[in-house]
């Protein structure tokens, strides 16, 4: 049996993947921070890309508090997630396949997003925002946005910090 050597092997396989183009990338890191309180909830949180006249562009992701038997009874509360629901969440039917899930613990949480699948699949170029609001029970509300280009250039990672209710939200993205 013949053995190809490593370098004619390396060639073909680089040959052969070369026309399959790669998707543009979208990765967040939510961080909720530990909060030490008397009375702690955890936040219902928002996030959605933003454009440039500060409508929503589309929802990313939604994470509030489902009743197992009774969904009202979590998103009767999903108002308080202000800007969102002004600009567009009250116009949302909850919850919203691939978009709304139950709150988050404390700590990093990540969503993964690229442009061959809804909803980055139809976004036209312009600079946008992208907009994370959280709002607790018994706490406060905050917002934080970063802003960027799409169609996306080159790699970059961005970031802003929240003072209270949000710790540190990443963007990194990769054309």
């Amino acid at each position: 049996m013949y053995k190809w050597p490593p370098t004619i092997i390396s060639g073909l396989v680089t040959m052969i993947f070369a026309g399959q183009g790669h998707a543009t990338s979208l990765d967040i890191k939510v961080t909720i921070p530990r909060l030490n309180v008397a009375e702690y909830h955890r936040p219902y949180v928002a996030i959605w890309i933003e454009n440039p006249d500060q409508s929503i562009a589309t929802t990313l992701s939604v994470w509030y508090a489902k009743e197992a038997k009774d969904d009202s009874k979590g998103s009767k509360w999903l108002k308080d997630l202000r800007q969102w629901w002004r600009k567009g969440g009250r116009d949302l039917e909850m919850p919203a396949d691939g978009i709304s899930g139950a709150t988050r613990p404390a700590g990093e949480h990540k969503i993964s997003l690229n442009d061959s699948k809804p909803p980055l699949d139809k976004l036209p170029a312009a600079e946008y925002h992208l907009v994370v609001e959280a709002a607790r029970e018994k706490g406060d509300r905050e917002l934080v946005r970063i802003p960027f280009v799409w169609p996306i250039q080159k790699i970059e990672t961005l970031t802003a910090s929240g003072n209270h209710e949000l710790g540190l939200i990443k963007l990194d993205i990769k054309p």
